[in-house]
């Protein structure tokens, strides 16, 4: 399936895996590119020298396939990233958490393709102006930090709103979801929560269980009291941060609290301090696939209902 995206990031598929901090390293990311899709790699607030031998891991696995890096661009490290992106001749970056605006012109002299995560449509027509390649909304459906709309209220509102390619994000894990957003314009997705459930992803047992096990209620908001709203699973968690945001304790407590939950999930499986990001979409999944299966299944799924449907 060929679209704007594809052309624009040398794939086979219109599909980028979402680069989920202390989860997306180079076996997903590499998993992802060598099925046909763009695997990323998340550089989050992890140490430098971590990020830097992830792009090294996932050059050599995929091959010379496309492959790319997220930078969340109000973690302390993200100076450090940007630069890493031209010493290591990157070729895709996606940035959430801020404008990359600082770095554009470095990075587009150096013929990277840059492609902002946005929540507005206020947000993604200043990216455009600032020369993004492209955009992706990401809905509220999503897991871990999100806005206030949902995917498929934003997308078409973007599409109309700019002239670069838009990839939706939030809520989409099979090949309906792809279908749905490529008939409101978008030019390709960008999917999460699926790929916690691969083969490849390297996350805890009991965090890849939980999402395999979660029901379309089974996830929650939490920090909507701080300002920054991640939506998770709801775990022992998640339930007493939500009782600490009802009793109007103090920001800097729950910003405490959260500090480190992300990677205690993630590495430790950890449902008392540890915080599961994951999208609402969780309780469609209900199995263990290899990225190739589901990027596969998506997209034969897709053409399926595109073809019936045109």
């Amino acid at each position: 399936m060929q679209t704007r995206l594809t052309g624009l990031i040398h794939t086979e598929y219109p599909i980028i895996q979402g680069a989920m901090a202390w989860i997306a390293d180079a076996e997903l990311a590499s998993a992802v590119s060598n099925a046909g899709g763009l695997g990323l790699i998340a550089g989050g607030s992890a140490p430098f020298d971590l990020v830097r031998d992830e792009i090294r891991k996932a050059r050599a696995l995929t091959g010379g396939k496309p492959f790319g890096l997220n930078i969340m661009l109000m973690s302390p490290n993200a100076d450090d990233l940007a630069r890493l992106v031209l010493d290591e001749g990157i070729q895709v970056v996606t940035t959430g958490a801020g404008s990359p605006g600082v770095y554009m012109k470095r990075w587009k002299e150096a013929g990277v393709t840059v492609i902002p995560v946005v929540a507005s449509v206020a947000m993604a027509v200043r990216m455009e102006r600032l020369g993004a390649d492209a955009v992706i909304c990401e809905g509220c459906e999503a897991g871990g930090h999100i806005g206030d709309l949902t995917t498929f209220c934003l997308v078409p509102q973007v599409t109309d709103a700019v002239a670069i390619p838009v990839i939706a994000a939030g809520g989409i894990a099979d090949g309906r979801g792809v279908a749905a957003a490529l008939t409101l314009g978008a030019a390709g997705v960008q999917c999460g929560t699926v790929f916690l459930t691969a083969e490849e992803c390297g996350i805890h047992e009991i965090y890849k269980q939980r999402v395999i096990d979660a029901k379309d209620t089974g996830t929650a908001v939490t920090g909507r009291a701080g300002g920054h709203p991640v939506r998770c699973l709801k775990t022992p968690f998640a339930r007493r941060l939500l009782a600490l945001e009802k009793e109007e304790t103090p920001p800097e407590v729950l910003e405490e609290m959260m500090s480190g939950s992300l990677r205690k999930a993630a590495k430790d499986g950890d449902l008392e301090e540890g915080s599961f990001m994951c999208g609402q979409i969780a309780g469609l999944l209900t199995k263990r696939r290899t990225c190739r299966e589901i990027i596969e299944g998506m997209l034969l799924q897709a053409e399926g209902l595109l073809s019936t449907n045109s």
